[in-house]
């Protein structure tokens, strides 16, 4: 075989190499961001299912501290 042609399967072997553990990378490198990107929707979810729950907890309190003073004043 011809010594040029050893070296051009060579240096596109190596190319090949890179190319493909590039790719590697960048692949676990998406998945690994999607997944976190995944727990903070998760946790925003999680958020915006309680806040409604928390608001009508506020506006019940509000409402009973109001009765509270109405009565402390009629004392």
């Amino acid at each position: 075989m011809e010594p040029e042609i050893i070296v051009a399967l060579i240096a596109f072997g190596g190319s090949a190499l890179g190319t493909f553990t590039g790719i590697m990378i960048n692949s676990k490198l998406t998945n690994y961001r999607l997944e976190q990107l995944e727990s903070e929707v998760r946790m925003h979810n999680n958020f915006a299912r309680r806040m409604p729950v928390v608001e009508e907890q506020i506006k019940v309190i509000n409402h009973r501290i109001s009765d509270l003073e109405s009565q402390e004043k009629e004392k």
